[in-house]
C-alpha cells in the first residue's frame, strides 16, 4: 500500500486529497526537511520538550521513530489521527504534535521496536 501511494503521489496527482495534503505538508516543512523528504521519503523533527530527534517516514501509522545522534533508529512510536485523513495531513499532525506537545505524544503512543527493512527509503517527487 505504501508503494502504491508513493507511485500515485510521484506522478503529480496534486488535484487529489492525497496530493493536496502533501503539498500542504511540504509548505510547512523547513527547507532542509523538504529536501530530506524529497530525496529520502522521510524528514527529521526535534521534539519540543526533550530535544530528542524523531524521523517521520512516509505513512499514516507505525511511521515515526526516535533516532540517535547518528540517525540510527532507537524506538518506534505509533500514533495517528482519529479519523482517516490523507497521508500528508497525518504526517503534518505528527510533526506538529512532536514539536508542540512531545510529552503527551510519548505518553499516549504505542511503542515498537523498529526494523530497518520496514523503513526503506521512499523517494517522493513533486
Amino acid at each position: 500500500m505504501r508503494a502504491t501511494r508513493a507511485l500515485f503521489i510521484r506522478h503529480g496527482v496534486e488535484a487529489t486529497p492525497e496530493g493536496r495534503s502533501l503539498r500542504m505538508l511540504r509548505d510547512w516543512l523547513s527547507k532542509a526537511q523538504r529536501e530530506q523528504f524529497a530525496s529520502k521519503g522521510y524528514f527529521d523533527v526535534v521534539g519540543g520538550n526533550t530535544g530528542n530527534q524523531y524521523r517521520i517516514y512516509t505513512g499514516t501509522s507505525v511511521n515515526v521513530c526516535e533516532i540517535d545522534e547518528r540517525g540510527r533508529l532507537r524506538e518506534g512510536l505509533c500514533f495517528t489521527t482519529i479519523s482517516d485523513l490523507p497521508i500528508g495531513d497525518v504526517m503534518l499532525a505528527q510533526k506538529i504534535a512532536l514539536e508542540i506537545c512531545e510529552d503527551e505524544v510519548r505518553a499516549l503512543a504505542r511503542w515498537f521496536t523498529p526494523k530497518s527493512q520496514h523503513f526503506r527509503e521512499t523517494q517522493l517527487r513533486g
